[in-house]
């Protein structure tokens, strides 16, 4: 036993796992007294921790079971923010008046989500406005340099991915940036390389089983693989399958009435199937609607001149939970033998990818 016990001893104390996590905060602007808590982000009503400001500092501690996602809250002004730690110890310091400038110091992991927010957020923040200039623009063109410029930054913001997978790759913060940025990568492959890259506790992790069942998901209805067949009532009650398309090039389309970026990517929608719907392409409408009438509007409304089928659901759909749509606008482009050849086909990229298959002219 004294032999044990000198062995523990004699190991350094970096060396021994630390069994919770300790959050020292220094935070001007707290009123006496008032409240801190910690909170899980993907948890909201599971409190992890409680603490209170005495003279301006607060302490917390508790155990988490991995780093991850967590919200330091401010009881007594309600604000918040946002750690991303493991059982560390970590500093908190700054004015809750400038609550995006309080610095969290002691958590490695903290520190590759600084590296991830630093590195993104101006990624995505130019992508959503040219997102926005794009759906204000009428009738642009694969060959515009509008739409050239915007496909150049999706490149640039994919590579910047890559880039910090590949250097994150053991890091919790690795998985999540797969998850929070996979609606940008189509190619399936490309995903689940770089989920084979991450360290085997992040794919076990809570972001690696995310992006796992999203991989494995994605395989359903992915690009190269048969479409599942399926059948559906249309607007009159009639049942419409997939099967009865057979021989032409379709795009089934699952949107609905009360979805706003579905009903702005309605007009390119409409614009491609007038252009090429008399060379052997059409679109199958899946709509996941509850209400017969605001479906059959917004149908009107948007010049909807193609077949269309709901089981009005909503989101429990059978044909969307067979295809595993969880968001809207979604499309698969199927060749006249049932394979899927495009997914996401949006804008000017459904234009550009249906002019390679038929031609322009």
């Amino acid at each position: 036993m004294k032999q044990l016990l000198v062995c523990i001893l004699l190991i350094p104390m970096g060396l021994l796992a630390q069994s919770g996590f300790v959050i020292k905060g220094n935070v001007m602007g707290l009123p006496e007294a008032s409240k801190v808590t910690l909170t899980d982000v993907n948890n909201a009503t599971d409190t992890l921790a409680r603490g209170k400001v005495e003279k301006g500092v607060f302490e917390l501690k508790g155990s988490i079971k991995e780093a991850n996602l967590y919200q330091l809250n401010f009881d007594g002004v309600e604000k918040k923010t946002i750690l991303f730690i493991g059982n560390d110890n970590v500093t908190v310091q700054g004015n809750v008046e400038k609550v995006q400038d309080i610095q969290v110091k002691g958590s490695p992991v903290h520190d590759d989500f600084v590296t991830f927010q630093s590195t993104f957020n101006p990624l995505f923040k130019k992508l959503t406005e040219m997102n926005q200039q794009l759906y204000a623009t009428p009738n642009v063109q694969p060959g515009d340099s509008i739409m050239v410029a915007y496909m150049n930054h999706v490149e640039k913001t994919k590579a910047a991915i890559e880039k910090f997978t590949i250097e994150k790759k053991g890091s919790p913060v690795a998985p999540f940036v797969l998850v929070v940025t996979s609606e940008l990568e189509q190619d399936i492959s490309i995903l689940e390389k770089h989920f084979n890259l991450l360290a085997a506790n992040g794919q076990q992790g809570f972001y690696g089983k995310i992006l796992k069942q999203r991989i494995d998901d994605s395989k359903i209805g992915a690009i190269g693989s048969q479409a599942i067949e399926f059948s559906q009532n249309d607007t009159t009650g009639k049942p419409v399958s997939l099967a009865s398309f057979r021989g032409k090039y379709v795009l089934v389309d699952f949107w609905a009435s009360w979805c706003k970026p579905c009903r702005m990517e309605n007009p390119n929608v409409v614009t491609a199937f007038n252009k090429f719907k008399d060379k052997n392409f059409t679109v199958l409408g899946v709509s996941l609607d509850r209400e017969k009438q605001s479906w059959l509007q917004a149908i009107k409304d948007d010049n909807l001149a193609w077949t269309q089928v709901s089981d009005l659901k909503f989101w429990s759909n059978e044909v969307a939970r067979l295809y595993k749509v969880e968001g809207i606008p979604q499309n698969f482009l199927i060749d006249p033998t049932g394979k899927i050849i495009g997914k996401n086909l949006r804008g000017a990229g459904l234009q550009s990818k249906l002019c390679e298959l038929l031609g322009c002219n």
